[in-house]
């Protein structure tokens, strides 16, 4: 079996509810997973819009939330978590707002897709002081084992 992230808060390839948005609470959407590979030893959560700031003409990918050293043992997340409760070992990189954390969906205009990426990594990585996508990514590179992802779409009222 592959390895799957869902959400109980919405399906794939659908409307992620406002309450995860900043026109809402702004909070984390609970995400599950399973199917982890044995061989795993670590597991990176990525989660972005690549239709910024406007999906029929994008010139960058906005990225809301950067997690890395998951446990694997780990089966998801709950909603709204926040730093102080993720998972031990559990590390944080910088999203697009400049800070660690979650930062929900607020497209400008129009319908935006919002990836949420789960990778499996051979390792566990180095302490890497609040990366960005960018350097944790890099920092990535060879160690992927196996990938999946989760797309919800959110436009404004």
């Amino acid at each position: 079996m592959p390895l799957t992230l869902t959400s109980a808060a919405f399906e794939a390839g659908h409307n992620i509810p406002a309450m995860y948005t900043c026109d809402g609470n702004d909070v984390s959407p609970p995400l599950s997973w399973t199917e982890v590979p044995a061989t795993a030893k670590s597991l990176v959560l990525i989660v972005d819009d690549p239709d910024a700031p406007d999906p029929a003409a994008p010139q960058r990918t906005w990225v809301h939330w950067v997690l890395y050293n998951m446990p694997t043992s780990t089966a998801g997340l709950p909603q709204g978590v926040q730093s102080k409760d993720l998972p031990a070992g559990t590390r944080e990189g910088t999203n697009d707002w400049k800070r660690t954390g979650y930062g929900g969906p607020c497209p400008p205009i129009g319908r935006h897709r919002y990836i949420h990426k789960l990778y499996a990594l051979d390792v566990v990585l180095p302490h890497l002081d609040n990366p960005t996508k960018a350097q944790l990514e890099e920092a990535m590179q060879g160690h992927i084992i196996e990938r999946t992802e989760l797309v919800g779409l959110y436009q404004r009222e």
